[in-house]
């Protein structure tokens, strides 16, 4: 009997829990509803601030456009990482010559 006793009176506790567990996952249910948050997002630091970022606007569109197309995001992802990595290099390269002639000229005074 004793045994059958530690039994229910963990069943109650865990059932406490789980009522517990279920209130807050209600509650952060209701704060993932979208009107909940376009009602409380009236302020500067609110979910509508970040879409008068024109970025935010650029991306959504930009999603929007190549969904579904893995292929074409995946080369154009590609393409892209080419080119900063060339005009990175170019960067290095114009750096570079700028100091060499930085130098010359300021050697020659001497």
């Amino acid at each position: 009997m004793n045994r059958l006793k530690q039994l229910e009176a963990r069943r109650r506790v865990l059932l406490e829990r789980c009522d517990e567990q279920r209130e807050e996952l209600a509650v952060r249910l209701k704060e993932l509803d979208p009107a909940t948050i376009l009602r409380g997002a009236g302020g500067v630091g609110g979910a509508i601030a970040g879409l008068r970022h024109p970025l935010a606007w650029a991306a959504a569109l930009a999603g929007l456009l190549f969904l579904g197309r893995t292929r074409e995001v995946l080369t154009f992802v590609l393409w892209v990482r080419s080119a900063l990595s060339l005009a990175g290099r170019a960067a290095h390269l114009v750096r570079a010559l700028l100091q060499l002639r930085a130098q010359r000229a300021g050697g020659g005074e001497d």
